[in-house]
């Protein structure tokens, strides 16, 4: 995890958000999973939007259906087992989970791409990054081996790896895990899509270099008026790039605000701990916060609020009833029963 400084002051919204009609609109999705010991429900009833130029920061801990819900967005699920029994992926108002295959194709890469968290796993080992570059282009595009490459090296520049031309030709080993973050970036770019869903494209990265392929993030999403999903669970990665946070606990969203007033004043108690839980300056020699107790198990979330066995104002009512998620102010929402007290202890 990123180690910030946290103060009393929230991070500075920031100015290169554009207010337009959403590109993305995922509504009321839920995904289930049919495995021998019952069906895991992995997203429950998942609702964000985006638009051009701004990003969304969907944050939780491992297992909160941060991921299944872009892999749904995407269309690569596999399904079995995976089930998708209700919902809507709208991309400029199009429902995309009743289109054909052969749409929802012409769509990924071209108009929505990922950037996967693991480079290593997701380059081909036996492939130069030249030719898994240039392979978009051949394929999307129809171009010729050689005007593909060219476009490949040209995206290399474009993502600042030092003497592309050279190096268009080496394999994904040759590179660090720096670089090969910055192929993945560069072949997300590749068609210049209208969106882009990063999925912890830091992870097990240094600090310095997380830093660097945040801000080279950042810089080439203003170049192209890019929607920029940004999945984490570092809140320190999340407070210089995002515009809106949404939290996701047990498959479902639990709070959502803008990342200015979030981090200064959260309306849930899960937020709170998370936040609780970043690294202070000064705060040097002390132990660390952490929320206690564990995720439940997707085959039998506790009935209620799905945080209340780990949640420190848990009462009765947490243990029966399931909260919506309340309008607390403008553009924000949580789902807890008590949210007053949180936004206001």
């Amino acid at each position: 995890m990123t180690t910030i400084e946290k103060t009393a002051d929230a991070p500075a919204p920031r100015s290169g958000a554009q207010e337009s009609e959403p590109l993305l609109q995922v509504r009321d999705l839920h995904v289930e999973f049919h495995t021998r010991d019952g069906v895991a429900k992995a997203v429950n009833g998942v609702s964000y939007s985006v638009a051009a130029g701004e990003t969304l920061a969907v944050l939780g801990e491992s297992g909160s259906g941060k991921s299944v819900t872009a892999q749904a967005i995407m269309g690569i699920l596999d399904m079995p087992p995976g089930r998708i029994p209700q919902g809507e992926i709208l991309f400029r108002g199009r429902d995309m989970l009743k289109m054909s295959g052969e749409e929802r194709r012409k769509i990924r890469g071209d108009k929505i791409a990922m950037i996967f968290q693991d480079a290593l796993s997701s380059l081909n080992p036996v492939l130069t990054v030249g030719y898994q570059l240039g392979e978009m282009f051949r394929v999307h595009r129809g171009m010729s081996k050689k005007d593909a490459k060219a476009k490949a090296v040209e995206l290399m520049d474009r993502v600042r790896i030092p003497a592309a031309k050279q190096r268009v030709n080496d394999y994904p080993h040759q590179f660090s895990g720096g670089m090969r973050q910055r192929i993945m970036i560069a072949m997300a770019l590749s068609l210049e899509p209208e969106l882009i869903i990063a999925d912890e494209p830091t992870t097990a990265l240094d600090v310095t270099v997380q830093a660097q392929v945040m801000d080279l993030l950042a810089e080439l999403q203003r170049e192209f008026n890019m929607g920029l999903i940004l999945i984490t669970h570092d809140l320190g990665v999340v407070a210089d790039v995002a515009d809106k946070i949404a939290v996701m606990y047990a498959g479902r969203i639990v709070e959502t605000a803008p990342v200015r007033e979030l981090y200064k004043s959260p309306a849930h108690p899960y937020t709170r701990g998370l936040l609780d839980s970043i690294p202070r300056l000064d705060q040097k020699g002390q132990e660390l916060y952490a929320i206690k107790g564990l995720p439940p198990n997707l085959l039998n979330i506790p009935a209620g609020c799905a945080f209340n066995p780990r949640c420190p104002q848990a009462q009765d009512i947490c243990r029966t009833d399931a909260p919506v998620l309340h309008d607390v102010a403008a553009e924000r929402g949580s789902a807890c029963h008590f949210w007053k007290e949180t936004l206001h202890g």
